[in-house]
């Protein structure tokens, strides 16, 4: 067994690709916030691919973490030189395991905001990048704006050379810049987000406005915000992924990274300080990204939430066992064809109908084993910026929505927190206790979960909405998951929308 650090690369199994470059010749011009499995899957995977190519060696990325747990990353890293192994699990159960090296420092933010602020002050950063969630914006869902509210943000506007969140430590550092006659570094979001560099642009702007108004103005005006396109599955790293890399390969890594073999990154051209030549190891640079958005978002990302609720609930435990399932497939395909396709623009050098039967692929890929939990995860943050647009556009056009109408059912029912055989679900969300207090009211108020206007707005007013919702509750209810669905992919469902 092999520990990975700088030292011991040569002595890995030759089956593992390794790093051609120097990482001592490595210089920063990247920081990260928010390091998990997606970021260490795509963007770093993409920046090491290029220093394999001999470019791109002055844009090693310093990693940055601002919550809690992010202590364990820091630590998993920091014991292997931040070194880790990258694996694609292939469908026909080949491992394609790469050591990626574009990583070279991280930074834990609550125990030296100064050094996290120092560290994008540096002229040498050009990039600050972020993957802190969909729910990491701080985004009031009343109003769509910028929530001062929290206490966080409240701590960080009293004592803004001290901040606990990625706004104020963001802001600290522009404003340094901008006192030292700095050029401005850009933003990149890479989060599922419609139109993310945009709402970035919003949100930041708006604590730097809160701090000072000329500051607000100056971040508005001179600071890019790239909007992007980011895919690639990724589950969670499980002991079980960690003992397959010892046991095939000899690697003894504390945190591996496990992702499926597609991946893509649209990204707008748009950087004030430069970037990385990214379009050379496949990064499509182009000038709107929002076409190439809409199809993941409302094709991928709402297609999961449209299998994992009903998936959960007929037993299924992963992602995989529902998409061999013909039922749930017919299901997604008529979502995606019927529902969410019309709402989309061209997509310029895509196939849609071949996008969306790789799709079903992509999901049925059995080596990649994504929980259903995971994807049943943060729905409050998800359904909002992912289904819902598709259905107000279906209805102010016409078109069917009785499917994704069943998808928020399914959401609903998931949210009592008893799946059909009587078992506790374990709802993971940031709005828990609220869902799960409106949801057990189900049965004798079944309206109660959409009238919540802070997700769904005025939806629970709509006729056509609100009868194809109650039918699909109803379903869910009396009859099962499985039977329901079966209803809705029969049609039955269609007359009550």
């Amino acid at each position: 067994m092999t520990e990975l650090t700088n030292a011991t690369l040569a002595r890995l199994d030759a089956a593992v690709a390794t790093p051609s470059y120097d990482r001592s010749q490595l210089t920063p011009g990247i920081v990260h916030i928010g390091v998990g499995g997606f970021h260490r899957a795509h963007q770093a995977m993409y920046l090491d691919a290029l220093m394999n190519r001999g470019e791109a060696l002055d844009w090693a990325i310093i990693g940055v973490g601002v919550m809690p747990g992010d202590t364990r990353m820091r630590d998993a890293l920091a014991a292997q030189d931040h070194l880790y192994t990258l694996v694609v699990k292939h469908p026909d159960g080949r491992y394609e395991p790469r050591v990626i090296g574009s990583l070279i420092d991280y930074l834990f933010a609550p125990d030296d905001p100064e050094a996290v602020i120092e560290a994008m002050s540096d002229p040498a950063i050009r990039i600050v990048s972020l993957t802190v969630t969909e729910g990491g914006y701080n985004i009031d869902p009343a109003n769509g704006e910028y929530d001062l509210a929290t206490p966080d943000v409240h701590h960080d506007l009293a004592s803004p050379q001290a901040p606990r969140t990625t706004f104020g430590l963001v802001i600290a550092a522009l404003q340094r810049r901008r006192e030292r006659g700095i050029a401005p570094f850009t933003v990149m979001s890479c989060d599922n987000i419609e139109g993310n560099g945009d709402v970035a642009r919003k949100m930041f702007t708006a604590h730097a406005r809160a701090l000072d108004a000329e500051l607000g103005a100056w971040v508005e005006a001179e600071v890019s915000f790239p909007n992007a396109m980011v895919d690639r599955i990724t589950p969670v790293t499980t002991p079980a992924d960690c003992q397959a890399l010892a046991e095939r390969f000899g690697v003894e890594d504390q945190w591996p990274v496990v992702c499926e073999p597609f991946t893509q990154w649209v990204l707008e051209d748009h950087f004030s300080l430069g970037r990385p030549p990214y379009e050379r190891v496949g990064v499509q640079m182009v000038e709107d990204v929002v076409p190439y958005e809409l199809m993941k978002l409302r094709l991928l990302n709402a297609s999961h939430q449209a299998l994992t609720y009903f998936g959960y609930l007929a037993g299924y435990r992963y992602a995989h066992e529902v998409c061999q399932d013909p039922l749930f497939v017919e299901f997604l395909l008529d979502y995606m064809r019927l529902e969410a396709t019309p709402t989309l623009s061209p997509v310029p050098g895509v196939d849609l109908a071949d996008y969306r039967q790789t799709l079903i692929e992509r999901f049925a890929n059995p080596e990649i084993k994504d929980t259903l939990a995971r994807l049943c995860a943060e729905s409050s943050d998800r359904i909002p910026k992912w289904l819902l647009p598709v259905i107000r556009e279906q209805l102010a056009r016409g078109g069917d929505i009785h499917r994704s109408a069943a998808v928020v059912a399914s959401w609903a029912r998931y949210a009592e927190g008893v799946d059909e055989q009587g078992e506790p679900i374990e709802v993971v969300d940031r709005l828990k206790e609220r869902l799960m207090a409106v949801a057990s009211k189900n049965r004798e108020h079944p309206t109660a979960f959409i009238e919540q206007t802070a997700l769904f707005g005025e939806l629970a007013r709509d006729a056509r909405f609100r009868d194809a919702y109650l039918h699909a509750l109803h379903g869910l209810h009396t009859a099962g998951a499985r039977a329901t669905l079966h209803e809705v992919v029969e049609g039955r469902m269609a007359s009550r929308d």
